[in-house]
């Protein structure tokens, strides 16, 4: 017998129908002498339509209440997949995620796990039933309800995984697995067997919407064994995300990642002296706006450009941060270019080999797609390109590296 987490996403209950069929392959798990904790998302597109009803009332929610409204979503997938599965004759519960002691920080729309009671979820599982938990959401330690970003769902599965030291953490999505590249852009991008907590974290951070990135980091600290798997297929071979392996390094890159969700703001003038930068990124990072890339252009006079690139959903919030950050530094005035992808290859074999950022620039410019930031790491290489040209690139470099099925 052995202890496992499920996790089915939005598109694995977007109806009744697919609810019926999560509910099938569940009872089928069950019934194979297994226990079963089983993590929901929200139906099909429910959390875009709160997020676009509340835009109707107001362009800029206040974070608390679009919690509350949020966090309805789960409740409904979770109580009618309980549903179901009594309908199939098995024993079921349904909980929120407060219910089962998902503690979380004081963080609105972005939480972050801090601990999880797991009394009343072993109690139930004692009792027989399947358990059924809200994705997505957590209480703050002032009672409050929070969410944890959005993908949260995986960060509940894997988080659950390692606190009931469940045997695997498996998650369901209507992709059998992780691929090259998304299908989507390069109709011939092959699904990994195997990939390395590292690499699937770098692509998942990078823009491949697979899993999300805060899940990988949680599954890679506590060493929890994840399958993603399509919830679509009767027998899904699906992809392990598990530790390095020295047969992982024969393979120069494992994956091309696009993400369109970024952009480009850079502050001009910038005085050239120490303490300048840790100024203007301090103030960002007051206001709790995450950085990707940065790069920093030395100018022929005493100052410097500094460009970064923020996700598009803080572009708002960035720009305005910036602009107290330019007034405290004195630098003179500020872009934002929202019309760039950003671009990146990933592999472990990066450690071992040489010549991969030469093969990605040279790729690159036989088609003319001109670099506009560059940002490595020990595992991948990130470019910025104008945003016209993103999907081209992706598929260029999936040829270059030979991604593509044989």
């Amino acid at each position: 017998m052995a202890l496992i987490v499920q996790k089915y996403g939005g598109s694995s209950v977007a109806n009744a129908e697919r609810i019926q069929n999560v509910a099938k392959r569940v009872v089928e798990t069950k019934r194979k002498g297994n226990k079963l904790v089983v993590v929901v998302s929200a139906l099909g597109d429910t959390t875009d339509e709160l997020v676009d009803l509340a835009h109707q009332i107001t362009p800029s929610p206040n974070s608390r209440e679009m919690d509350m409204l949020l966090s309805t979503g789960e409740q409904i997938s979770v109580a009618l997949l309980a549903m179901a599965i009594h309908q199939l004759g098995e024993k079921a519960i349904s909980f929120t995620g407060p219910q089962v002691g998902i503690i979380t920080d004081l963080t609105h729309t972005k939480a972050k796990i801090l601990d999880i009671n797991t009394t009343r979820i072993n109690q139930a599982l004692r009792e027989g039933n399947i358990v059924i938990v809200a994705g997505f959401q957590g209480k703050a330690i002032n009672e409050e309800i929070t969410t944890l970003g959005r993908g949260g769902s995986d960060l509940t599965a894997v988080a659950l995984a390692k606190a009931i030291r469940a045997k695997r953490c498996e998650i369901y999505t209507d992709v059998d697995g992780i691929y090259t590249a998304d299908p989507r852009v390069v109709p011939d991008a092959k699904r990994i067997d195997v990939i390395s907590y590292d690499e699937i974290l770098e692509l998942a951070a990078l823009g491949a919407k697979v899993m999300q990135s805060r899940s990988i980091e949680v599954g890679k600290k506590f060493n929890v064994p994840i399958w993603v798997k399509s919830s679509l297929l009767k027998h899904s071979n699906g992809t392990l995300i598990t530790k390095e392996s020295k047969s992982m390094e024969e393979a120069l890159v494992s994956g091309v990642a696009l993400n369109e969700d970024e952009a480009k703001i850079t502050i001009f003038e910038v005085p050239d002296k120490p303490g300048v930068a840790a100024k203007i990124f301090k103030i960002l990072a007051d206001n709790k706006i995450n950085v990707d890339m940065i790069i920093q252009n030395k100018t022929q006079t005493k100052t410097t450009d500094i460009s970064f690139t923020v996700y598009k959903s803080e572009l708002d919030a960035a720009l305005q941060a910036i602009e107290k950050a330019r007034k405290a530094v004195q630098a003179s005035h500020t872009a934002c270019d929202k019309n760039i992808s950003k671009v990146s290859v990933v592999g472990v074999g990066m450690k071992s080999h040489s010549g991969v950022a030469s093969t990605m620039f040279d790729a690159l410019a036989k088609k003319k797609i001109n670099i506009e930031m560059i940002s490595t790491s020990e595992i991948k290489i990130s470019v910025v390109v104008h945003a016209n040209k993103g999907k081209e690139a992706v598929k260029v470099l999936h040829h270059a590296f030979q991604l593509g099925k044989k």
